[in-house]
Parts: C-alpha cells; sequence; structure tokens
C-alpha cells in the first residue's frame, strides 16, 4: 500500500494537465488534480477556443463584400452585436469546461477547486482549504500567463490601464479604436478580429517584422494584407508611455507619436505560472524565464516531479501538451519511457486570412546546413474571382537540394490551417518532392497548389 494519499497529484486543470490526469487514472493509479480557476485552461477558458469562435465572427464582414459578386443581396447594412457573440460564447465555454470536469471524473479522478503549492518535495497544501495532501509522483502542468512588462530595459507606466488576452473575452462592449501591441501570433488575431468586427486598428510591434521564427516570405506577405485592409502596422516602434485623458488612453511611442484608442491589448509576451508555486521547497528547478526546467522526459530536477505544457517553455502549443501528457503517463506508469516528439508540429496564425507552417523555414534551414530549393507560388483564389477583391494566397515549400526531401510548407491564405494538417502528415512520412509532384491535385482548390509547383523559384546554400 502506497504510503503516500495519491500515486499521482496534477498542478493545473488545462489541456496537459486533465490528459495526464485521465490516462494515469485509467491506468490504474489513485490520481487528484487541483484546478484554481476553471477546467480547460487557456485554450478552453480564454485562448484557442473562444479566439477561434471570435475569428468566426470577425470573417462575416468580409463574405459579406463578396456577397454581391455571388449575386447576394443583403438588405441593408449588416450590424454586428458584440453582446450577443459574448453571451453565445460564454454558454460554449461553460459547455466544454463541463464536459472537461465530467470526463475527469468519470475517470475516477478527484478535483480539488484550490490552488496547490509545495510544501516539500512529496507534499502540497491546497491553500483555500488549508489542506495538505501527499503524492508519490507530482505533474506541474500550471500553463503560462500574458505580461504586462512593457518595454526592453525598463517598465513603462501605463501598463495597468491596458488589457491582455485574459480580459479581452469579457469586455462589456466592443472598443472602437483598439490599439494592439505585440507582433506573435496573439497580437496578429486580435488585431484582425478587431478590424473585422469593424473597429479601426493600429498594431504597434518594436521589431522589424512580426511573426519572429516564421518564413520571412510568409511575414512579408502577412504585413502586406494587413496594411491592404486598412490596419495600422507600425513596426519598430514601442510605448514610452499610456496614460488616460478623460475617456480615451493615450499611447506616446519613441517615434514621437501619439495614439489615441479606447482600449488597448497588451499581447507582448507570457510567462510561465510559477511564482508562488514554491517549487524550490521540492527542489525543482526553474529557468531564465521562470519555466519549469525539464529533461526529454519532461522530468525535473526531482526525479518524481514532471512538467508539460506551457510552463516548460517548450513549444507553447495545445496539441503539444497533450502530446506531452500521453508521453509522461507512458514514461511514469506504464514502464515505457517516451520523449515528445517536437518535429514536424504543424502551426497557425489565425489572421484573415490565415498563415500556417509544417517545418523549417527557409532560414532555419540555411542555418542548420541543409543547401535548399525553394518552389513558391503567388496567386488569386477562385474564392475571390467573383468577389472583386484583391486577396493573394501565398505558398512556399522549402526543399533539400541534395535528398529531395521537403523541409518545410508555408502557405498564407483562406484555410490555410485546415491545409498544411495534411501537409504535417507527409513531413513527418519523409515525404520528398518528388513525392509531391506525382500526387495527382484535387481540383478546383487552393490545396492543389502543393503538388503542382513544378518550377523551381531558387536555389540557396548555407552562408
Amino acid at each position: 500500500m502506497s504510503r503516500h494519499d495519491y500515486d499521482l497529484f496534477v498542478i493545473g486543470g488545462g489541456s496537459g494537465g486533465v490528459r495526464a490526469a485521465r490516462m494515469a487514472a485509467l491506468a490504474g493509479a489513485k490520481v487528484a488534480l487541483a484546478e484554481e480557476y476553471r477546467m480547460g485552461g487557456t485554450c478552453v477558458i480564454r485562448g484557442c477556443i473562444p479566439k477561434k469562435l471570435m475569428v468566426y465572427a470577425s470573417q462575416f464582414s468580409e463574405n459579406f463584400l463578396d456577397a454581391p459578386g455571388y449575386g447576394w443581396t443583403i438588405p441593408g447594412t449588416p450590424s454586428f452585436d458584440w453582446p450577443t457573440l459574448i453571451a453565445n460564447k460564454d454558454k460554449e465555454i461553460a459547455r466544454l469546461e463541463g464536459l472537461y470536469t465530467k470526463n475527469v471524473q468519470a475517470a475516477g479522478v478527484t478535483i480539488f477547486s484550490d490552488r496547490a503549492v509545495f510544501e516539500d518535495e512529496h507534499t502540497l497544501l491546497l491553500l483555500n482549504a488549508q489542506k495538505k495532501v501527499t503524492a508519490e509522483k507530482i505533474l506541474i502542468a500550471t500553463g503560462n500567463r500574458p505580461t504586462r512588462e512593457m518595454g526592453t530595459t525598463h517598465i513603462i507606466p501605463g501598463g495597468d490601464l491596458c488589457i491582455t488576452s485574459n480580459e479581452v473575452f469579457h469586455l462589456k462592449e466592443m472598443p472602437k479604436r483598439v490599439l494592439v501591441a505585440g507582433g506573435g501570433y496573439i497580437a496578429l488575431e486580435f488585431a484582425h478580429i478587431f478590424h473585422g468586427l469593424g473597429a479601426h486598428v493600429s498594431l504597434v510591434y518594436r521589431g522589424e517584422k512580426p511573426l519572429r521564427g516564421f518564413d520571412n516570405d510568409m511575414r512579408d506577405a502577412l504585413v502586406d494584407s494587413m496594411s491592404a485592409r486598412g490596419l495600422d502596422v507600425m513596426l519598430g516602434c514601442e510605448f514610452t508611455k499610456v496614460e488616460k485623458r478623460g475617456d480615451c488612453l493615450h499611447a506616446e511611442t519613441n517615434k514621437g507619436g501619439v495614439i489615441e484608442c479606447d482600449q488597448i491589448l497588451l499581447a507582448i509576451g507570457r510567462q510561465p505560472n510559477t511564482d508562488a508555486l514554491h517549487v524550490e521547497k521540492a527542489g525543482v528547478e526553474l529557468g531564465m524565464k521562470g519555466e519549469v526546467v525539464v529533461d526529454e522526459y519532461s522530468r525535473t530536477s526531482a526525479p518524481h516531479i514532471y512538467a508539460v505544457g506551457d510552463v516548460t517553455n517548450r513549444l507553447q502549443l495545445t496539441p503539444v501538451a497533450i502530446h506531452e501528457a500521453m508521453c509522461f503517463v507512458e514514461t511514469a506508469f506504464k514502464n515505457n519511457p517516451t520523449r515528445p516528439d517536437h518535429e514536424h508540429v504543424a502551426s497557425a496564425v489565425f489572421t484573415t486570412p490565415e498563415l500556417s507552417v509544417v517545418g523549417m523555414s527557409e532560414e532555419k534551414a540555411l542555418g542548420t546546413g541543409h543547401s535548399i530549393d525553394v518552389y513558391k507560388s503567388t496567386f488569386r483564389p477562385l474564392l475571390h474571382t467573383l468577389g472583386g477583391r484583391a486577396v493573394r494566397t501565398s505558398m512556399k515549400m522549402v526543399v533539400d537540394a541534395k535528398t529531395d526531401k521537403v523541409l518545410g510548407v508555408h502557405i498564407f491564405g483562406d484555410h490555410a490551417a485546415e491545409i498544411v494538417q495534411l501537409a504535417a502528415v507527409a513531413l513527418r512520412m519523409g515525404a520528398t518532392k518528388r513525392d509531391f509532384d506525382r500526387t495527382v491535385a484535387l481540383h478546383p482548390t487552393a490545396a492543389e497548389e502543393l503538388v503542382t509547383m513544378r518550377t523551381k523559384s531558387y536555389s540557396k546554400s548555407p552562408g
């Protein structure tokens, strides 16, 4: 009989924590989970799901623009009601939260609606209940949160006047003028959401171009698209001060300008949720950004304590957290040591249109020593030919020049995320450019361009 209360205690009820708790319990372990806020974590409650619902809402405005070319007459001027969207979104999130809770409980997991912190290497304190529990193994799956620390060298005054992606889902009314700070996928997605819903949107980013780490051609295509749609994109720009004047917010920038708006959304970075977790009491090492340091099996510096998901600051994607959780259960409870595989993980930025990628960018391929052949295509998709708008789709394939193996697929266009998922299967299997070329196209689709790009755009070698 175990000398501890539980075989496994999971801290955090997000995607990674929930999957690990369920699967460990189904494998026969006695499991408990503590979640201090709502089951589902960032993805379900204040991330992927509610954000995608808002993306769908924002895209109707462009569909209305295309409709007359297809023979549709829309009487009057279409109008949008923010409270209706928020109320319906909240209903769906509550439904999903209920399913998460039900599935975890059905697997036999004990759920504590409480915050758990370390007392020692095997003991956790539930703060609200002031109850101590012990566990043979502990999994940290506490995720991360938005940061408000503006500025490259010091914190800029006025951060408390701004909102983050946590608060944006609960605004009582839609702002008419929105300033978004940041150059990552969260900043870009919300810039497009508010623009599509009718707000005037400005985006401020301190870098040369947004989406650091993505392929440069795709980054350029996105910035060009944003400008063409009427979003104000200010690059190489950051705040020096934010203050409230009357009913408006005023943001001063290092360019000498002042931007007046109704809301400022900070999407300038995220930090792991390890503050006040007291991991030092358990001998768990943290990295420079506060992330939990783990080995290739998601094990921390304390051999019986593991961590998965965003709190480890590896790949911050929900399916990756779930994958890491599954590998953890195999390793810790099934005597089958399994390393998470972070290669060929597809990702998407849900802008309008979308940007998706799997594999290496041109820059990364060259930087890792590959000589490459590059295939590119830019075209007007059939969807927009009758609508009359100058919307373009761009696709790019990076191929190893010596082996013909496809290293990366990049898509900027409508439904890019749906297309790239199957490209990820091909790259996972080691597909070559010849494999793509020998595949019969599905016509008429945008996806067929991936198997009809036969003319090489250029070749490059490292250095």
